[in-house]
């Protein structure tokens, strides 16, 4: 009884903090910026068209399958002996999960191609 009443403690003290780990999207400005980043930042590794290069594709079909969280870190991260930096210094985690999200999903072309 005892095991159980702590197994079912934990799953609530998990359950109630679910909502910390859920993050707003980035603004709209942010969003912006962000697709402008990876199009023109690791485009310059992983293609323009993020279809491959000196990195891999970053295209939906060749992420497919790939592990979100992975990815993610891998994005945030780097990976070290790799030429793939750690972007962590530019994107907070929740932004890299935005791109991973849209990487995923097919990246969108940049969003606002107006005057800089």
């Amino acid at each position: 009884m005892r095991g159980r009443l702590f197994f079912w403690g934990g799953v609530a003290a998990v359950v109630m903090a679910f909502p910390l780990f859920i993050q707003a999207a980035p603004g709209e400005s942010r969003q912006t910026e962000l697709v402008r980043m990876v199009r023109q930042d690791c485009g310059s590794c992983h293609g323009m068209r993020l279809t491959g290069g000196l990195g891999p594709a970053l295209t939906q079909e060749a992420l497919a399958g790939k592990p979100f969280e992975s990815l993610v870190a891998t994005v945030h991260a780097g990976r070290p002996g790799t030429p793939m930096p750690p972007w962590s210094a530019l994107l907070s985690y929740e932004e890299a999960q935005w791109i991973v999200k849209h990487l995923v999903a097919g990246f969108p072309e940049e969003l606002n191609r107006g005057p800089r």
